[in-house]
């Protein structure tokens, strides 16, 4: 089940449903299925509250994933900033607010999967993981 939640924001996703669907899709194209899968839109300021006092980092970011996953169950949260999303949407994706949330959820999913982001290769894999998921929704629409 994803559930949606908002921190020190009023963002409400639209489609839903097909937000849902897609993410389950790309989760069973991996093996996987989606367990409790809790997705909080949240502040820049508040986000960066739960960087300082769960990982001891002291930086903005747009998401943070925490993974409590078991077997080929996908289990966590996902804190995802909306106001990083919308400025990293006009800094990298030609303001396409949409298409950088996407983004940004789909990468919780893939670390929740297993895929890491650390090296220059898993950045690489991350990427392509990214884009075949952005591919699919399009289709699903």
């Amino acid at each position: 089940m994803i559930r949606y939640f908002h921190e020190e924001t009023d963002f409400s996703l639209p489609r839903k449903a097909l937000t849902k669907r897609w993410l389950k899709e790309v989760a069973a194209r991996e093996g996987r299925r989606i367990g409790n899968i809790n997705i909080i839109f949240c502040s820049d300021a508040y986000l960066l509250g739960i960087n300082r006092q769960y990982l001891s980092h002291d930086y903005y970011t747009d998401i943070i994933t925490f993974d409590d996953c078991e077997g080929n169950t996908l289990h966590g949260d996902l804190f995802i900033s909306i106001d990083s999303v919308r400025e990293n949407a006009n800094e990298y994706a030609d303001g396409r607010f949409d298409e950088e949330l996407d983004r940004v959820m789909v990468h919780g999913i893939l670390h929740l999967i297993g895929y890491d982001d650390h090296t220059a290769d898993e950045q690489k894999m991350m990427r392509t993981k990214e884009n075949e998921a952005l591919a699919l929704k399009a289709e699903m629409k």
